[in-house]
């Protein structure tokens, strides 16, 4: 099963989009599953259900940043480069589907339970989410 599958799969059995996305790339870098799991933990449904950037989004700016990102304060060059991946993601996400919001990528607000209640309804976490976390798996493996 490629990554894009396996990122597919993790939301599938009940992970959140960050941590579906981050959890499935991280471990070409060497970041145990289990930790990549906790570290995106919080990111899902728009930074904790909060319906700000999606966390298909987030969860491949975590990857991006593990690959390429700095370590040393003097290292502005890959500081740079990954800022300036992070924005081609975005260009390229934004290409599909207009917004990186999770709120409008949804059209629901998750931070009620009114809103949660509704995607439910509304098959989002079925039939939406699975979508947003193949198109980032699918732009983060190109440009990894």
């Amino acid at each position: 099963m490629n990554d894009i599958k396996r990122a597919i799969s993790c939301f599938r059995k009940g992970f959140s989009c960050s941590q579906a996305i981050f959890s499935t790339f991280s471990e070409r870098y060497g970041l145990d599953r289990d930790i990549a799991l906790r570290i995106a933990s919080a990111f899902g449904g728009g930074i904790a259900r909060n319906g700000k950037t999606c966390g298909a989004v987030t969860g491949a700016f975590m990857v991006l940043g593990l690959k390429y990102g700095n370590m040393k304060i003097t290292n502005n060059k890959k500081k740079e480069k990954t800022y300036d991946l992070v924005n081609a993601f975005i260009d390229k996400f934004k290409a599909f589907h207009g917004t990186i919001t999770c709120k409008k990528l949804i059209n629901c607000d998750i931070s009620t339970l009114e809103g949660r209640n509704l995607a439910l309804e509304k098959n989002v976490f079925i039939d939406i989410c699975p979508k947003l976390v193949q198109n980032s798996a699918e732009i983060l493996e190109q440009m990894l």
